[in-house]
């Protein structure tokens, strides 16, 4: 990926990434509350420290020093994995079943937002292989079975979570024991549905097979939004 990819990629992928640290953090401080998670102070220091260190590797390749921005980018990596420890340890219940959750989420959503970012690239790029995009489609073959093993974990039916207030209060359906979990499982499902589709547009030999391969990318943020909604409403108060 760094060698065929242009730079302008990763100063795209870095701003969302920064977007998305920064409001995790402003949200987490937002509402955080020291007498039911007095840990969750722990979660929000990591989110500030994921903003600082993505921050720093942008600017690291502004100033031209590609080698030290793609140490700390990866440095960056298990640091994300702390701050979701952190915020599995502050939800209250299973921590290694929370942890999972959260990091197979991040995963399942962090695939279908980078493969959307990488199919409009192809149109800044025209002379870029396929081969990107293509391991994008397998990353999201493999975040769809890993996130649909953690609602399997999580439990189905009347084995899941009881809905919460919160989450009733978005839709009654959805306080629901169970709904929740069978309406996520289903989004998951039809989000692998359209990997599959990713993978046969791919077999096209027309430039436009990309064109169509990253429509179907749209259909997948929006199909993993809603399957990531419904899942995480069992950590709502």
């Amino acid at each position: 990926m760094w060698r065929e990819v242009r730079r302008g990629f990763f100063y795209l992928t870095g701003g969302v990434v920064l977007a998305l640290a920064a409001g995790t953090a402003a949200a987490a401080a937002a509402g955080f509350d020291p007498d039911r998670t007095p840990g969750g102070s722990l979660a929000i220091t990591l989110a500030v420290a994921l903003t600082g260190a993505t921050l720093l590797w942008i600017g690291l390749m502004l100033f031209r020093s590609p080698g030290a921005a793609r140490v700390v980018g990866i440095a960056t990596v298990p640091l994300a994995g702390a701050m979701l420890w952190a915020f599995a340890m502050a939800t209250g219940e299973s921590l290694a079943l929370s942890f999972f959750q959260l990091l197979a989420g991040a995963l399942f959503t962090g695939a279908v937002l980078d493969g959307l970012l990488l199919g409009h690239w192809y149109l800044t790029d025209r002379k870029l292989p396929r081969g990107p995009i293509l391991r994008m489609a397998w990353l999201l073959i493999a975040a769809v079975a890993l996130e649909a093993l953690a609602l399997l974990a999580g439990g189905l039916g009347e084995s899941a979570r009881p809905g919460s207030t919160a989450s009733g209060s978005l839709n009654p359906l959805l306080g629901l024991a169970g709904t929740a979990s069978w309406i996520a499982l289903g989004m998951v499902a039809c989000t692998g549905l359209i990997g599959l589709f990713i993978f046969l547009a791919l077999r096209g030999t027309r430039p436009t097979a990309v064109q169509s391969a990253t429509g179907f990318f749209y259909l997948a943020v929006i199909t993993a939004f809603w399957a990531e909604l419904t899942a995480k409403l069992r950590f709502l108060p």
